[in-house]
């Protein structure tokens, strides 16, 4: 196993993931650390009490949002506009909801107090972004996750109404995709997604990928639906 040391800019080569998709153990969460992880593939998750493990799964579930498929039920809660879709308005609302959300096969929550500190960081350093569903004035449902380039690397979701992570979702990919994001890294493989056109990649693939799509510059700085946002 590959122990990271102090410099934020190096990682192993990806060959030298373990079957169980992990790369390497320790370092920190710093802003500089996580950008340079992501633009290789790689991301944090582990549990409160644990070292950091960072992971580079293989295959990778990834959505491309030209492919982007919305089930027609969820087209026609979309169209009569039950929830007011918001971008970057409550980020510590989301990664809060987030992370006290149950989930099948998980004890507690992955977002661990240092993970939500650095993603907090990261959205005020306009690199991490969330969409947001709201109802009556609530906050009910969102996802976040962090943009570079033409790739957004979706971190969670939850919800907490009927449908709220599925809206918010779909109108940030089709909005997204105006914007020239062209790829939607999805991480691990769930029926959800694939029912929205995610579909696995080889690692290889998506890591070449990567190299040409996060090369350009980034849309960074507080998103919002207007088209003159940056």
């Amino acid at each position: 196993m590959h122990f990271l040391g102090p410099d934020p800019t190096r990682f192993p080569a990806i060959e030298e993931t373990d079957e169980d998709g992990i790369i390497a153990v320790g370092g920190d969460l710093s802003a500089e650390r996580l950008v340079n992880a992501y633009r290789r593939g790689i991301f944090p998750w582990y549990s409160e009490g644990l070292p950091i493990l960072w992971h580079c799964p293989d295959p990778r579930f990834v959505l491309e949002p030209s492919s982007l498929h919305v089930p027609a039920s969820l087209r026609k809660v979309m169209k009569r506009r039950v929830y007011d879709v918001k971008l970057d308005t409550d980020f510590e609302g989301v990664i809060d909801g987030c992370a006290r959300t149950r989930r099948p096969g998980q004890r507690g929550t992955w977002i661990t107090r240092d993970m939500r500190k650095a993603y907090v960081k990261l959205h005020a350093l306009g690199i991490a972004h969330s969409a947001e569903a709201w109802l009556d004035g609530q906050l009910v449902g969102g996802l976040y996750g962090v943009s570079l380039g033409q790739v957004f690397y979706g971190e969670s979701m939850f919800a907490r109404a009927d449908d709220a992570s599925k809206v918010a979702f779909v109108t940030l990919v089709e909005w997204m995709r105006g914007w020239g994001v062209t790829l939607v890294d999805c991480q691990q493989e769930t029926a959800h997604l694939a029912r929205f056109g995610a579909t696995p990649w080889p690692r290889t693939k998506f890591t070449s990928a990567l190299e040409k799509l996060t090369a350009g510059p980034s849309r960074t700085g507080k998103w919002s639906f207007d088209e003159g946002s940056s």
